[in-house]
């Protein structure tokens, strides 16, 4: 949206048109009484003196581009109240050592590119969060240990510049779901809401924390919050790649996820289970929940104008420039 951050400038526009209207008025007036104008008109003109007769709208010019620098152009989207959809959403991802897995592929122009657990959740997971709007979104992050990464915020692009610098590892080698749903109901106390949930991700059983994943999920049903689980991988055998004595390689190792243990979570908090075995059904997941968890909230949505006056004085200081050199060398008047 444009608009004029000083409109009553505006206003010296008016008081220009009036000066140039008095000044054309005075020229209409003064004339040299001759005997007999017949046949000036006949003499041809040159170029330059054609042109001459524009050299003034360059003042002109000048002082219109002036007189909107100093009102101050602006260019942006105004402020606005709106009702949107939103909820208050918490992320919880498990950063086990088990992330590392390498079952997932990710298509590259025709070219298949095997990818960590990790990644392809980091994939999915940004694309979900640039698509809300109005929720809420914090991240939990736990491994054999739950710790708070980002609380609620309605900022995306800090969200997604905080999963892309997530690391397998980094809350230690376990999972500890209880902890995870532990923090994540804390967290969402912070902010009251209608509706609030928690996107458990793990590829894991729970064998690590304080908390038990049976207390934590009865907390989270008194206190009614949903709890949408995801088990990430598949069962079995999964290709892992570790340093060996000749560098790098492939080895298998058993992961095995509790699927049981996050139905029966996803059930008693009144939210479903999802299974996800590739990066295509990770993604139907997500766009699930997306369809599923919305609600009515108002928010204030704006945007900071950008300054344009910057460009609009230069126009006219180059406007004024060119007048006073051209009237003052080749246009030279003498009265």
């Amino acid at each position: 949206m444009f608009r004029f951050a000083s409109p009553l400038f505006l206003l010296l526009l008016f008081v220009l048109a009036f000066v140039w209207f008095l000044q054309l008025r005075k020229k209409s007036a003064d004339h040299i009484k001759v005997s007999s104008l017949k046949g000036v008109e006949l003499l041809s003109h040159s170029f330059m003196v054609r042109l001459s007769k524009f050299i003034p709208f360059f003042k002109i010019i000048s002082l219109i581009f002036l007189i909107l620098a100093l009102a101050r152009p602006q260019w942006g989207d105004q402020k606005i109240n709106v009702t949107t959809e939103g909820v208050n959403i918490i992320l919880a991802l498990d950063l086990s050592e088990s992330m590392r897995a390498l079952d997932f592929s990710l298509d590259v122009k025709g070219d298949k590119q095997i990818i960590t657990r990790l990644a392809a959740v980091k994939i999915v997971v940004q694309d979900f969060i640039m698509k809300r709007e109005g929720d809420r979104i914090g991240m939990v992050v736990f491994g054999s240990n739950a710790f708070t990464q980002l609380p609620l915020t309605r900022n995306y692009n800090t969200i997604a510049f905080i999963l892309d610098r997530l690391k397998i590892g980094a809350a230690g080698p376990r999972t500890a779901i209880g902890d995870a749903i532990g923090i994540s109901l804390k967290r969402l106390e912070d902010i009251q809401s209608k509706s609030n949930i928690i996107i458990l991700m793990t590829d894991g059983k729970s064998n690590s924390g304080e908390l038990s994943w049976q207390d934590a999920t009865k907390i989270a049903a008194q206190r009614k919050v949903k709890i949408y689980t995801i088990g990430v991988g598949t069962k079995g055998e999964a290709p892992f790649l570790v340093d060996g004595l000749f560098g790098k390689r492939y080895v298998y190792q058993k992961v095995d996820v509790d699927l049981e243990v996050l139905k029966t979570i996803a059930e008693e908090t009144h939210a479903d289970f999802f299974e996800a075995k590739d990066l295509h059904s990770l993604g139907r997941i997500y766009e699930m929940i997306n369809n599923l968890e919305k609600t009515k909230v108002d928010v204030e949505k704006w945007v900071e104008y950008k300054e344009l006056y910057s460009g609009v004085l230069v126009a006219g200081l180059i406007s004024l420039l060119v007048y006073i050199l051209l009237s003052n060398t080749r246009f030279l008047r003498v009265p």
